[in-house]
């Protein structure tokens, strides 16, 4: 793995940190099922004004039914279960349960035959795990049926983001990213309208919602899809999950920057014990010269 690649998947995770809080603003006053949709639609229409700008096509009719299938499950089905987790679990744990997403993503690959199962991927998902324990350092939370069926959703949620980076690599490859992008999100919007329409009622509208919705569609949901799809051309999909790790650490950061939460001595090990992680998942060697470009 290149130096580039490496800094753009801690890129990636600064920007994924942040959605997380903004989920947890937006989904108890807009609703689950409006704010997956919302994000879906507010994704399609930056990625297809982009589509249009830089002068691509979009998929040809053939390919869209294999789109829609990688849109339902790394778009629809983890945005409408964290936004249901979001009910009942605050932004930190989801973001812990997110740290998921790389183990799924391996096994993932291990199951089609596309990645090797190495016993260091396995050490590095592990030493993620401990070092996001470190960093969050989670407070207690009352264990009730809507906590666990929270956490629940967000395992969920992580697998299907996890099992669908093989199939989100395969179409960066047969598909030029910035089409398939729009038409997972174009595919997930219509898969969506019919259940946000008929909660639309039940809908309550804040200026905070309203922003945190433009952040996620436009930002972390439709222009970093691309950039992620982009990158998969690159390196392999377990490598490209493995910005999981950081996301906790970034969320963390932007609480103390910006919110005044506390950032204490123990996130240190955390933090570098998720450093270790990516190193160990992606096979990034700092130290060691790249080989020249194409």
């Amino acid at each position: 793995m290149r130096t580039r690649h490496f800094t753009q998947l801690i890129g990636m995770s600064a920007l994924w940190g942040a959605s997380f809080p903004l989920v947890r603003i937006a989904s108890p006053v807009l609703g689950p099922w409006v704010l997956a949709a919302g994000r879906c639609v507010l994704a399609s229409l930056v990625l297809g004004f982009l589509l249009v700008t830089l002068r691509q096509r979009w998929p040809a009719r053939q390919q869209w039914p294999a789109l829609a299938l990688l849109g339902l499950g790394s778009v629809v089905l983890p945005f409408m279960l964290f936004n249901w987790a979001a009910l009942a679990l605050p932004a930190s744990y989801s973001a812990v349960l997110n740290a998921t997403v790389p183990l799924f993503g391996i096994l993932g690959a291990a199951l089609v035959r596309e990645e090797r199962l190495t016993g260091r991927r396995l050490v590095g998902c592990a030493a993620g795990f401990v070092g996001v324990a470190l960093l969050v350092r989670l407070g207690p939370v009352a264990i009730t049926p809507p906590v666990i069926w929270g956490a629940l959703a967000c395992i969920a949620a992580s697998a299907s983001y996890g099992f669908s980076a093989t199939y989100m690599k395969r179409a960066s490859v047969r598909h030029a990213p910035l089409s398939a992008a729009a038409a997972v999100h174009v595919a997930g919007s219509v898969m969506l309208l019919l259940p946000a329409g008929a909660s639309l009622p039940q809908m309550q509208v804040s200026t905070a919602a309203l922003l945190a919705l433009g952040m996620l569609g436009f930002v972390t949901s439709g222009f970093m899809y691309w950039v992620s799809l982009r990158l998969m051309r690159e390196i392999p999909a377990s490598a490209a999950t493995s910005a999981a790790f950081m996301i906790p650490l970034f969320g963390v950061t932007w609480g103390g920057l910006f919110l005044g939460e506390p950032v204490t001595a123990s996130m240190l090990p955390g933090g570098l014990l998720i450093f270790v992680a990516m190193v160990l998942v992606t096979g990034f060697n700092p130290f060691r010269a790249a080989p020249p470009e194409p």
